[in-house]
């Protein structure tokens, strides 16, 4: 396996420091200021297994192997309330996820949906989730004329995961939604 120099880390590369797999966030080169020192490659990195982040200078002399680090399709399946099991499309293997581990990204899962495994020495470590799902909405109250007069042009609707957005005042219970999975904001019908 070839090795990273510090002199040729970019922003987005994956490294191995310390035996933790990191991306790099950001990459600065300081010159030296006394004659005869080397220049300085200040770096911020970001866990991947942890999302800690870390501020850490390197001589330009010094090397970083790759990160044994893959993506994969996977799809979910089901929850059985404790854990959430999904499969990975490329090997049939099935793995499962805490609720703790999931956090937010819980309201998008929907039986079927695809999405990407972040594999560390082939074990999954994390959910990449699209940027887009669609979701059907199961509650919401219907629009009222006049609504938009006092400045409210959406409302509160519950999707089928029990996820709660904002949709415009024309959805109703039955329509699907197209929700944004980084911000959690609808971006119209699907």
């Amino acid at each position: 396996m070839a090795l990273i120099g510090a002199n040729e880390l970019k922003r987005k590369m994956l490294i191995t420091v310390d035996n933790h797999p990191y991306t790099v966030v950001e990459v600065f080169f300081a010159s030296p200021s006394a004659r005869g020192a080397s220049t300085m490659v200040r770096t911020r990195l970001r866990h991947l297994l942890t999302d800690a982040v870390l501020e850490k200078s390197f001589k330009t002399s010094e090397k970083f192997a790759e990160p044994d680090v893959e993506l994969t399709p996977a799809s979910y399946l089901y929850s059985d309330g404790d854990a959430y099991h999904f499969m990975d499309e490329s090997s049939y293997e099935q793995f499962q996820f805490s609720t703790e581990q999931l956090g937010d990204d819980i309201g998008y899962f929907k039986e079927g949906i695809s999405l990407q495994v972040l594999k560390y020495n082939g074990s999954p470590v994390s959910l990449q989730l699209p940027q887009f799902v669609e979701l059907t909405v199961t509650e919401t109250e219907p629009g009222v004329k006049g609504d938009t007069a006092s400045g409210g042009t959406t409302k509160p609707a519950t999707v089928e995961t029990g996820l709660i957005v904002r949709v415009p005042l024309f959805i109703k219970e039955g329509d699907v939604v197209r929700v944004n999975t980084q911000t959690g904001e609808v971006s119209g019908r699907a």
